[in-house]
């Protein structure tokens, strides 16, 4: 019979987050009023966290397969695409920005630790992670604390764990002081036959808890992540768990091993919701179910009930699902590894999630209810185009005050230098190790990661990007700019972009307003991936980062991989080779729509994003993905964010050595540029500081001048010889001059003083 605390009523499933059309939906389900277990166990898998349930419906609408494709979206804890020689990457970016908002070291540690699981889960051993934050202004001392705590919690939990981290990016906006974000991506490698499954079949098979204790942190972290934040939901920091890179450690060991042995059938990280999600969503995936005595369970604190077992959300462990006759391997695989590897219970086959405690029933719960695909609830919120967007898009550029004279464009240049949007990050990448697992190709610093495939001779390129401004001005358009700039990232670096996860980070589903932005969104997203023939592997949709002050910037982060066959076809970041021609390939179209430059000038955001011709951005990808088979640049870099004079400066910027090369532009090159840039005669500011899309800046020797052409023609992209580097430092822009020592020194010391105590 089953046990329940009290009589659940309609009063509670509200307080739970749930509506009063999903309360009688569970009751459906069950037949009658669930209990006090079950209203809990329905409440975190059909939060917004778990379930989707507000996205889900548009998810579907993005490209999930290439030819690559290994496991698409949806399918397993993570993407994976097929690198060939028997290899596959795992790759998966996840958002952690409510418990980062309430506690910053904890949240954006166990963020990294949630996501490194996801990928270890799969047989795939983790090679090097990426993050990509958001937080308000640093010069406010509440937004510096989160900056400087989330920094450290990523930091400390990554070199614990022994993680290399190969890039990342760090983006400073007002609409974040009270929703930071904290987005964290893990990319591993596997063999074809070594991958694991999220899997439970097999009725009687035993299941297995593994790993560390389970205590009360992150009880309800789920629902917590489903709704706006609060004063009162900042005050539940028993939402926010409590993470131990010394244990994951050991856990990652642990399962690795134990997949390479064949003694299991599946295995699933308990993340959010706990043991709820992880003994239902395996269950359902084999339309089989679970019978679970909660009294086996190792807890490390007093008088829990199996409400706070299920609901748990403590940091490093796992549920496995074993095969009959190897318990004893199981078992003492993790007593090897000091850890805890108990079964509690076994595979049924009626489909059920049966869970006991103290000898009572406490739930009884048809598994696939529970489960996006399953029961959870499927919505599409009404759409309601923002005024706001056509309002801002008719502002044009010249509304920005002109700065014309040398004097003033140099001014301007240092200030956009000193931009901590703009600034370099060292002070946050050398909180980072970079150099464990001797993987690092090109770290930090350039436009992606590059990291060595272990015991090949091939490399993956890996990138985070998105530009929020560009998402807010144009919903669609931003979302295929960053899709765009985080291929160019990868391909800058020679490498074929394969795929993307991504990270949708958004205000709440439920405002008409919002909910257009996000849609547009998403099919921004799925034009880009479409034109590039490569999937949408998995990710995260956070939706509620939204408080009193309104939304964030809407801001999908994407998280891009690509392939580089040959380590020795990976180009470099820097321009450093004196008297090397200086190229820009591909359409340059300023614009000052949601740049920096406006940003700096005007303290606002509006006009219109730069314009995106997906054909363009594909063809210049093939372009210079060719051109680094063939070795014929020296280096390469993206142009985005900060304009044309920022990426020269950034190129000729070696940020291992602190030298900066000097630059001498082509007058007539730079006026022929300008004419076919469309930027309003007499604003060389709008030339130099506006932002556009489609090109790269590349760094050719003098003999391999006729193949970039060649190539260039092949690909029918512009291309323009913009001049050279030179032996000094100065840096010649025609219409302006400045030290490059003078440079260097504004962009490296303008973040320290945030860091400092």
């Amino acid at each position: 019979m089953l046990y329940s605390e009290k009589e659940i009523t309609l009063d509670d499933a509200l307080e739970h987050g749930l509506t009063e059309e999903e309360y009688k939906k569970i009751q459906e389900f069950l037949g009658r009023a669930p209990t006090v277990t079950e209203l809990g166990i329905y409440s975190g898998m059909w939060s917004e966290h778990c379930s989707y349930k507000n996205s889900i419906l548009l998810l579907k609408t993005l490209p999930s397969e290439s030819p690559d494709s290994l496991a698409k979206a949806g399918e397993e804890n993570a993407g994976a695409l097929d690198i060939g020689e028997g290899l596959a990457v795992v790759f998966k970016i996840e958002s952690h920005n409510h418990p980062s908002a309430i506690e910053p070291y904890q949240g954006a540690a166990t963020g990294v630790g949630g996501i490194m699981r996801d990928i270890f889960t799969m047989g795939a051993r983790p090679i090097c992670s990426l993050n990509s934050l958001r937080f308000g202004p640093p010069e406010d001392k509440k937004n510096q604390y989160l900056l400087k705590r989330a920094v450290a919690g990523i930091g400390d939990y990554g070199n614990s764990l022994g993680i290399a981290v190969a890039g990342g990016e760090l983006f400073f906006d007002p609409s974040y002081s009270r929703n930071c974000l904290v987005n964290a991506m893990t990319v591993g490698i596997v063999t074809h036959d070594g991958m694991a499954r999220a899997r439970a079949d097999g009725a009687g098979n035993p299941v297995y808890y593994v790993g560390a204790t389970t205590g009360r942190d992150g009880i309800h972290g789920a629902s917590f992540a489903s709704r706006d934040l609060s004063q009162e939901s900042e005050e539940k920091r028993s939402a926010v768990q409590v993470g131990d890179p010394f244990m994951e450690k050991l856990l990652l060991e642990a399962s690795l091993e134990l997949i390479a042995s064949g003694a299991i059938i599946g295995i699933q990280d308990m993340g959010a919701a706990g043991l709820s999600c992880s003994s239902s969503e395996m269950s359902a995936k084999s339309e089989t179910g679970m019978d679970l005595d909660l009294d086996r369970v190792p807890l490390r604190e007093e008088g829990m009930n199996a409400y706070e077992i299920m609901l748990s959300e403590s940091q490093e462990r796992m549920l496995v699902v074993g095969k009959p006759g190897r318990e004893e391997e199981i078992i003492s695989i993790f007593e090897k590894w000091d850890l805890h590897a108990v079964r509690i219970g076994e595979v049924n086959g009626d489909g059920m999630l049966r869970v006991r405690r103290e000898g009572k029933l406490c739930a009884e719960i048809p598994a696939d209810s529970l489960v996006l695909g399953g029961g959870a609830p499927r919505y599409k919120r009404d759409v309601r185009k923002p005024t706001y967007i056509d309002e801002l898009a008719a502002v044009p550029d010249e509304t920005i005050p002109a700065s014309t004279d040398a004097a003033e464009l140099s001014r301007d240049f240092l200030a956009l230098l000193a931009r901590p949007n703009l600034a370099s990050k060292r002070p946050v990448y050398e909180q980072y190790d970079t150099e464990v697992g001797l993987v690092r190709v090109h770290g930090p610093g350039g436009d992606g990661g590059v990291v060595r495939i272990p015991g090949t001779d091939r490399a993956i390129s890996v990138s985070t990007d998105c530009n929020s401004r560009f998402v807010y001005l144009n919903p669609r358009q931003g979302a295929r700019i960053a899709v765009c700039e985080s291929a160019r990232n990868v391909a800058v670096t020679g490498a074929r972009p394969l795929g993307i996860t991504n990270c949708l980070n958004f205000g709440n589903p439920y405002i008409p307003e919002n909910y257009y932005v996000f849609s547009e969104a998403i099919g921004g997203m799925s034009d880009a991936c479409l034109a590039f023939n490569i999937p949408v592997t998995g990710g995260n949709v956070s939706f509620y980062n939204e408080s009193e002050d309104g939304p964030v910037l809407p801001t999908p982060t994407i998280g891009m991989v690509g392939l580089i066959p040959s380590l020795d076809s990976a180009v470099s970041p820097v321009f450093s080779l004196a008297g090397s021609r200086i190229a820009l390939l591909g359409r340059f179209r300023p614009s000052c729509g949601g740049s920096e430059y406006q940003n700096m000038k005007l303290d606002k955001i509006q006009g219109r994003p730069p314009e995106i011709d997906l054909e363009i951005e594909r063809k210049l990808c093939e372009a210079l993905y060719d051109l680094a088979g063939k070795k014929s640049v020296l280096a390469a870099r993206d142009l985005s964010l900060g304009g044309l004079a920022f990426a020269l400066f950034r190129s000729l910027y070696d940020p291992y050595n602190q030298k900066v090369s000097g630059l001498e532009v082509d007058g007539s090159a730079i006026d022929e540029l300008k004419k076919a840039s469309r930027v309003a005669t007499g604003r060389p500011d709008l030339f130099w500081f506006g932002e556009s899309n489609g090109c790269a800046l590349l760094n050719v020797d003098e003999g391999q001048r006729k193949v970039v052409e060649q190539i260039a023609a092949k690909y029918d992209l512009p291309l323009a010889w913009l001049g050279r580097t030179s032996s000094g430092s100065s840096l010649d822009f025609l219409d302006f001059k400045l030290s490059g020592e003078e440079a260097a020194r504004i962009f490296e010391g303008a973040l320290i003083p945030y860091f400092e105590e």
